[in-house]
């Protein structure tokens, strides 16, 4: 809990130290403050116990351990404190905090002694350059505005938008959060959103932030969940695992917040610190969850369990467990395709108050085939000391305290790059149907929040259930007549189910209703361009980006139209502007490949920078699809490598004929014959 990264290293180092001298500790000589107990306190105390750490009070002097020696004897002896709630034998992790019995005995007999200091001055107990970051100071320190939480009412979601002021794409290596305010911040979670949209609701909202449980404009990086919770440690990716961040993107920071009694002030913030280079390996998360928890008043030994079987090799490099008040013991382990059973995490006590993210020593190398399982425990009888319900009531799934959950996420990187794909849409299907059961379990308990029912809509979306999207979308919307965002929700599923002109008269009316809402604008646009209506559609989509200058499909969108009116120059001014805000947007990195491989202008062409672009938008197209084949092949060809275009142009051929796509089968057909008789394809004038 030092601050600096090298810390970790040297506080193993004191103890290992302190290990060797109790070995050969004289029990005749008096035990000292300076030379024996300073450093265990330094390795394991101080990080928190100090001036603006998160402890309630200092531990960096020999007055301050001696006024508090009593509480440092019972809270070590029932290793309460330093806290470390993950049990020795079953994983190896960095920066361990478990004092050995011989430690503790040291830290007992020398208070019975009567806490001797020793050599006055001679132990130092504030680790260098010591101040409120534990990683020292961070290179950009984001700060939401002061927000004034009320005093009673039920628990509330959040989102503080934080502008990341930077010019150009960084790459976060290390973060932490400061909550500032630890009596009402239960947990918060942070995404990163480059449409400007989370921005646009915030100015819509009387105070700072919206509310909410999902920002929906906002995504995590790709492998990482950011979060915090009490007792998480600043977190520092692995060597080569920096994410990126798009510059005047904005920070989402969800805080759930726990009224207290009295008006509250939050103000949180986050502290970045960044890589000179970009990361060389993406990680993915693998979570595991059950949200149909249902756990009846009075059971001591409630117990629920789930898996995933591994399609890929893979390495974990992180754990991270949560549940909140009920839950007693915490269990992990893969099922090796031999039937090897291989622990991961146990944590037997569970305390809701020391919730942390755990890294391996050595990443755990799990083969394809390997069956990961959680297993979590429950007590909701009286004589859980930690009750919060006296007498215990029945709880379900739910994102308050009063609630309970069951998360389980693991940082994991595939051996092999190219099966991230593979390894992320399997983890996606497998929690999908879990989420929604969470939802519905929440709008159970409370069926007139709008919120909900927008969220469990979104998820409905993601399983192709139109009509579920459009009964929740119009359910929020009665529940909130007056707000936009409602009836643009209701357009888009109804827009999905082919019907454009109910979606048309939403988006008109949330327009209406806000007309800064750049979302509606874009969505009008895109009913407009499915008509055939072009200029009209081009306007909507210049609407959007005037409101929303970061809007990346709205510049695809709108680079799209122009390129058909044949404005190329245009066009490709909008393809670079979306990758300019989303450097791995798909459709922009193909359309602008496209059309700087087969333009008709031989001026306009630029076949190296087509080729890498296409080259990109195929490597992320997971599954391949014939259209991204199709435009590599057609670059290939632009760059005169010939025998490539004719392999590649030949998949996207079987994929289009797979797929009983008769108008791209006769289509990449024609341009097959052009790169077999070595001619590139060119676009008519």
């Amino acid at each position: 809990m030092i601050r600096r990264f090298v810390t970790v290293w040297c506080a193993i180092g004191v103890l290992v130290g302190t290990g060797a001298m109790l070995a050969g500790q004289d029990r005749s000589a008096r035990v000292t403050f300076s030379q024996q107990i300073a450093p265990i306190v330094l390795a394991n105390c101080v990080g928190c116990h100090r001036a603006g750490g998160s402890a309630p009070f200092s531990l960096t002097t020999y007055e301050e351990v001696k006024a508090h020696a009593p509480q440092v004897v019972a809270a070590t002896k029932r290793r309460y404190m330093p806290p470390w709630k993950p049990e020795p034998g079953v994983g190896d992790f960095v920066g361990v905090r478990r004092l050995s019995d011989e430690q503790i005995a040291l830290i007992e007999r020398w208070t019975a002694e009567g806490m001797i200091e020793g050599q006055p001055g001679q132990s130092v107990l504030a680790p260098p350059q010591s101040g409120a970051w534990r990683l020292g100071e961070p290179d950009l320190v984001l700060t939401m505005p002061a927000y004034a939480l009320r005093a009673t009412g039920d628990d509330m979601y959040r989102h503080f938008v934080l502008p990341i002021q930077t010019s150009a794409r960084r790459y976060v290596k290390a973060w932490e959060l400061r909550p500032g305010n630890l009596r009402v911040v239960h947990h918060a979670t942070m995404e990163i959103d480059s449409t400007g949209m989370s921005r646009h609701l915030d100015e819509q909202d009387s105070e700072p932030g919206y509310e909410g449980l999902i920002a929906h404009t906002s995504m995590a990086p790709d492998g990482y969940f950011l979060d915090w919770a009490p007792g998480h440690t600043p977190y520092v990716a692995p060597e080569g695992m920096a994410f990126p961040i798009e510059a005047m993107s904005d920070l989402v920071l969800m805080l759930h917040l726990r009224p207290s009694g009295r008006q509250e002030t939050v103000q949180a913030s986050i502290g970045l610190y960044f890589s000179d280079t970009p990361p060389t390996r993406v990680p993915a998360l693998l979570r595991l969850t059950r949200q149909d928890l249902d756990i009846p008043a009075g059971e001591k030994h409630y117990v629920v369990t789930t898996s995933f079987r591994l399609p890929v090799d893979v390495d974990l490099y992180t754990v991270q467990p949560h549940a909140h008040n009920l839950a007693k013991q915490i269990e992990s382990f893969a099922t090796l395709p031999d039937g090897t059973i291989k622990r991961l995490l146990s944590i037997g006590q569970w305390d809701f108050n020391w919730q942390d993210v755990y890294r391996y020593v050595t990443p755990v190398p799990l083969p394809a085939g390997a069956r990961v399982t959680m297993r979590w425990t429950y007590d909701n009888s009286a004589d859980n000391p930690v009750n919060p319900n006296v007498p215990p009531r029945r709880v379900t799934f739910g994102q308050r305290t009063s609630d309970e959950m069951a998360e389980l996420w693991f940082q994991v990187l595939p051996r092999n790059q190219a099966d991230r794909n593979v390894l992320v849409r399997g983890l996606q299907s497998a929690q999908l149907l879990e989420n929604i059961k969470g939802y519905e379990m929440m709008l159970q308990a409370d069926p007139g929040k709008a919120s909900l029912h927008n969220d469990v809509a979104l998820l409905y979306a993601k399983t192709g259930n139109l009509e579920q999207v459009t009964s929740h979308f119009a359910a929020a919307a009665r529940l909130t007549p007056a707000s936009a965002p409602a009836l643009y929700n209701v357009g888009t599923a109804r827009f999905a189910q082919g019907k454009r002109e109910e979606a048309r008269s939403d988006f008109l009316k949330a327009i209406e209703l806000d007309p800064g809402y750049a979302n509606a604008y874009r969505s009008l646009g895109i009913v407009l361009q499915s008509e055939g209506k072009i200029e009209e559609a081009a306007g909507y989509y210049r609407q959007a980006i005037q409101r929303a200058p970061t809007d990346a499909i709205a510049h695809h969108n709108l680079g799209m139209l122009l390129q058909v009116q044949g404005k190329f120059a245009e066009a490709v001014g909008e393809y670079r502007d979306a990758l300019r805000i989303d450097g791995d947007y798909v459709d922009a990195l193909i359309d602008l490949a496209w059309a700087l491989a087969t333009s008709s202008d031989p001026g306009s062409r630029q076949p190296e920078e087509a080729l890498r672009l296409a080259q990109r938008g195929a490597q992320l197209t997971r599954p391949q699809t014939s259209v991204a084949l199709d435009v590599l092949a057609a670059t290939f060809a632009a760059a005169g490598q010939f025998d490539q275009a004719v392999t590649t142009a030949e998949s996207a051929l079987t994929l289009a004929v797979t797929a009983k796509d008769d108008r791209s089968v006769r289509e990449i057909g024609q341009r097959l014959d052009l790169y077999r008789q070595r001619m590139p394809f060119r676009q008519s004038p």
